[in-house]
């Protein structure tokens, strides 16, 4: 399947296009909420909006591209949650301080929607959403990057630095699969030993 067929059709531009998108992307998390993502259906989703299947089609041609939208979606919210989160950060222990309590956000956010979970899943086996994942980790990367700098006032290479904040990233989307996959003690303590490592490296990158 190409990248186009795995895209929006048409990109609402208009209210009412917007908010009837809203309401397809919806109930599609809340039927994958209830049985994955393989099991649903374009008609079921088209029945549950209260639209025809025709007017479904025009927005999504396919269970994929809805798959798609949701991660683009989730990523757009990750990445405002980063900048917003790292936004204030000028010291390095206020940097330790808003990491740690970024990656508490997280995982609270993603045991509350277990569709991220699924959407994971699939992520795995598309080729288009694997490389929008590697995207979205890179430019989390140079957010928590710049942050660094600017902890070390501009001394350092940018390069460097966000190819090790790429690691920290990455490996904190394959933390939060296998925390929220887990029960939820053992979750809980596999996030906290993620973020003791982390928190050493970012201790490392911050010294000047």
């Amino acid at each position: 399947m190409s990248d186009n067929v795995k895209k929006m059709r048409r990109a609402p531009t208009q209210k009412r296009s917007r908010e009837r998108v809203d309401t397809i992307l919806k109930v599609a998390c809340e039927l994958i909420s209830a049985q994955g993502s393989d099991a649903i259906k374009m008609g079921e989703v088209a029945e549950k909006a209260g639209i025809s299947i025709g007017s479904l089609y025009q927005y999504f041609p396919d269970k994929a591209s809805i798959i798609h939208a949701l991660a683009d979606r989730y990523n757009a919210e990750s990445l405002h949650c980063i900048e917003e989160a790292l936004a204030e950060v000028n010291s390095p222990d206020a940097l330790l301080a808003a990491f740690d309590r970024l990656i508490d956000t997280y995982y609270e956010l993603f045991l509350a929607e277990p569709v991220i979970c699924d959407i994971w899943t699939g992520t795995q086996a598309d080729k288009t959403l694997r490389d929008m994942e590697m995207e979205v980790s890179r430019t989390n990367a140079e957010q928590l990057a710049k942050a660094i700098l600017r902890v070390r006032g501009n001394d350092g290479d940018f390069k460097t630095i966000a190819a090790r904040c790429l690691l920290i990233m990455y490996s904190g989307e394959a933390t939060m699969r296998l925390a929220i996959a887990v029960p939820r003690s053992e979750g809980r303590e596999i996030v906290a030993s993620y973020k003791r490592m982390v928190g050493r490296e970012l201790a490392d990158m911050a010294r000047v």
